[in-house]
């Protein structure tokens, strides 16, 4: 019988056994030691250190309620306010700038509203932005004790100063001022709440018939903004607040409660102990200690080591490097999945066995705005983002399911042994369930979709590589059809990826020669008066055999393969031709968010300009939302130098993005475009009215053009022109026309000039 070789563990264990385990002993007597000296004088610091800190967090909270009384004296007492409000019609504009959005931007207020006399709400400021009066029932219980004690104290109508003060003690605010402050549960939170009687300095209970007055209630929660700020300014660490006493390890609690004595929760921090320090101070002796003790250690194993040290670690090293290269044969280096080969393989043996009977699925997954994070966080962030994908992806499949990295940001999931499709479309679900939790990147919550193609096997064929095409064709779908979501192969998709591709070819021949392209103009008018102010450049493809086809069909394949830049920038040089024929109007030529991102693009465009003729003023740039998702600061430079070049920019189909108000003031444009949609519903619906209105006093408050799409009637142009819109573009006045029967449009005008 051969001896058993002694391997580099059975070294570690006899060194540990023979060696650490006495000195280490030794070690622990007189760490213990000084460690006993050290926590009497550390304890007793951090004990002083979290009564500090625990007063402070008590007066910040206590004094919340003077806080936010202060801050709404500013307006509540404020002269001007009162006239508003008396008048019949309150002006909603003046009281959103003025009040909401003062109290909202300066002092961080959640909710403010104003009650009227009778105690009605009539004006409601919510989370940064006009809410409805109705809102106010969801707090009213909660603050109506309050708005009694400001409003009728004693149903005298009044409340003398000696019972403000009485109420609630404060150097913040005026002795004139009524009001009344106390912190509360609101809707379920702990709210800082502030209510005041709305009354210019020095106003007297006669200046109100039998005493009633209008208040102002401020809601500022404790649980949101105001723990940061607390965070920040008292250096209370991880400051969060709960209804519970649920204490985390590390945490310290402060209990805070309303002037009645009743809980309104728990405000936690993690504590700032310095004795700590005196840890570190004293720290480095025992360190010493510790030093010399493990030199004695070493010099006492020093000889029995390295005896043995060769052996073990070849031996370690050989196990190892050949561990390694089996698993980076088959594995990703940076999520640790399995990789190509390893899926195909595994691939391969599912097919096999479907041809008994099983059935599998494979899916295509492909991260949307990937390529976002990694032009804007960097490449490592985009590392980690894949990292952490897949990770959340290991834990949602089954243990006989594979997970693989095929290369960049994407996947395939592998799912044997599938009962029928219902499962499949449940494991694509928890996909799209998980990655919509945020991602943690460099410091930045960032949030990403994921588009999946699945194609199943037999009913999709039993070949490897015509199963992973089908799952490719159904992950275009899902891409093409909004993205963030799954889609199932069917073979009417292998036709339309066909369609694409011969449409792609022929859009192709169609930019070379010249002749299938034509670029058709559409007026925009001034309202009220009808007198053609500009044209709007739309592009329109004859198809020798297919006929007309809609730019809704092939511009998004001009975006997808990069052709949509010749395209647009041969729509430019077409429309800056005829502007140059029609020096009194403008023409609108629309940007996709493809050519928005190409190389130089300012140059390019006034490089047509020129070589037209044609004065860049004339010339409109009309974009959408989806240019500016990005919140790139590249995005506004390059709107910003078009607009200098002499280029005017206008944002199309406003109101129908996600947040159109916030590109209003973070981009500088020459004028929105209201969408069809509103304007169609015009006299129809109520709701789209008041947008319209709303949109068209935005616009011109912050200096802006405002025109309308989409008119169709009379009765739209004239509620239009009523409400101040400055230009009208629909069917009511004209169809897109070519450029030869642009004459018919201009009557008084003659014909036109001659382009230089």
């Amino acid at each position: 019988m051969g001896t058993r070789t002694r391997t580099p563990a059975d070294y570690r264990r006899y060194f540990r056994r023979n060696v650490v385990a006495p000195v280490a002993a030794l070690a622990c007597v007189v760490v213990a030691a000084v460690t006993i000296g050290i926590f009497w004088a550390s304890s007793a610091s951090n004990d002083a250190a979290l009564r500090r800190q625990t007063r402070v967090a008590r007066l910040a909270l206590s004094s919340s309620a003077d806080q936010i009384a202060y801050e709404q004296q500013t307006v509540a007492t404020w002269e001007q306010l009162p006239p508003h409000l008396a008048q019949e019609k309150a002006d909603q504009a003046w009281l959103d700038a003025e009040i909401g959005r003062w109290l909202s931007d300066m002092f961080r207020h959640d909710m403010t509203f104003i009650l009227d006399s009778e105690g009605r709400p009539i004006y409601a400021f919510e989370g940064g932005r006009p809410a409805s009066p109705q809102r106010f029932l969801q707090i009213a219980r909660a603050v109506r004790p309050m708005v009694r004690s400001v409003t009728q104290p004693g149903q005298t109508g009044t409340l003398p100063q000696q019972a403000v003060s009485q109420k609630r003690s404060t150097v913040l605010t005026r002795a004139s001022t009524v009001f009344d402050s106390d912190a509360l549960q609101v809707a379920g939170r702990p709210a800082a709440v502030s209510v005041m009687r709305i009354a210019s300095p020095g106003a007297s209970p006669s200046d109100r018939s039998e005493g009633k007055w209008p208040v102002m209630v401020s809601v500022r929660f404790l649980d949101g903004g105001f723990l940061e700020q607390l965070s920040a300014w008292h250096l209370l660490h991880d400051l969060r607040y709960s209804s519970r006493r649920d204490t985390r390890d590390g945490e310290t609690a402060v209990e805070f409660k309303d002037e009645e004595g009743r809980s309104i929760g728990y405000f936690f921090w993690k504590p700032e102990l310095p004795g700590r320090l005196i840890v570190r101070s004293l720290g480095p002796g025992s360190a010493l200690l510790v030093v010399a003790m493990l030199a004695a250690m070493a010099a006492l194993c020093r000889s029995l080591w390295q005896s043995g040290r060769k052996l073990s670690v070849t031996v370690l090293d050989l196990q190892a490097s050949e561990a390694q290269a089996q698993h980076l044969a088959f594995h990703d280096v940076l999520t640790g999945l399995a990789n190509r080969a390893l899926f195909q393989d595994r691939l391969d043996q599912a097919l096999a066995r479907t041809r008994r009977g099983e059935s599998c699925a494979v899916l295509a997954l492909d991260l949307d705005r990937f390529k976002q994070v990694n032009d804007t966080l960097g490449h490592a962030a985009g590392d980690t983002l894949i990292r952490d994908f897949a990770e959340r992806l290991s834990k949602i499949v089954r243990e006989i399911d594979t997970v693989a990295r095929i290369g960049g940001d994407e996947f395939c999931i592998l799912m044997c042994g599938i009962d029928d499709a219902r499962s499949v479309e449940q494991a694509c679900e928890r996909v799209l369930a998980t990655v919509k939790h945020p991602f943690a990147l460099v410091g930045n919550e960032v949030f990403v979709g994921v588009s999946i193609g699945v194609a199943i096997a037999p009913d999709a064929g039993t070949d490897r590589g015509e199963l992973l095409r089908k799952a490719d064709i159904a992950l275009y779908g899902a891409k093409s059809q909004g993205r963030d979501c799954y889609r199932i192969f069917a073979p009417a998709m292998d036709e339309s990826v066909k369609l694409r591709g011969q449409i792609e070819e022929e859009l192709r021949r169609a930019i070379a020669g010249g002749t299938e392209l034509q670029v058709h103009y559409q007026p925009e008018v001034e309202a009220g008066t009808g007198r053609v102010l500009g044209l709007e450049a739309l592009l329109r493809w004859e198809h020798p055999s297919r006929g007309s086809i809609p730019p809704q069909q092939f511009i998004p394949i001009a975006e997808e393969t990069g052709l949509i830049v010749q395209l647009g920038e041969w729509v430019l040089s077409q429309a800056c031709r005829v502007a140059a024929q029609w020096p009194d109007i403008f023409v609108a030529v629309n940007l996709s968010a493809v050519q928005f991102r190409s190389q130089d693009l300012v140059g390019r465009f006034l490089l047509i300009a020129a070589e037209a003729g044609c004065d860049p003023r004339q010339i409109e740039l009309e974009i959408t939302e989806s240019v500016l998702l990005a919140e790139d600061v590249g995005a506004a430079t390059v709107l910003e130098n078009l607009r200098q070049a002499g280029f005017r920019i206008a944002l199309d189909d406003f109101g129908t993005g996600y947040s159109s108000l916030s590109y209003l003031r973070r981009y500088k444009v020459d004028k929105i475009k209201i969408d069809r949609s509103f304007t169609h519903n015009l006299g129809l619906d109520g709701e789209a009215a008041a947008i319209v209105t709303s949109v068209i006093t935005l616009g011109h408050a912050m200096g802006l053009t405002v025109t309308a799409e989409g008119v169709e009637n009379h009765q739209q142009m004239e509620l239009l022109a009523a409400a101040g819109c400055n230009e009208l573009q629909g069917f009511l006045f004209a169809h897109a026309v070519p450029e030869t029967s642009l004459t018919n449009l201009f009557p008084e005008a003659g014909a036109p000039r001659n382009a230089a």
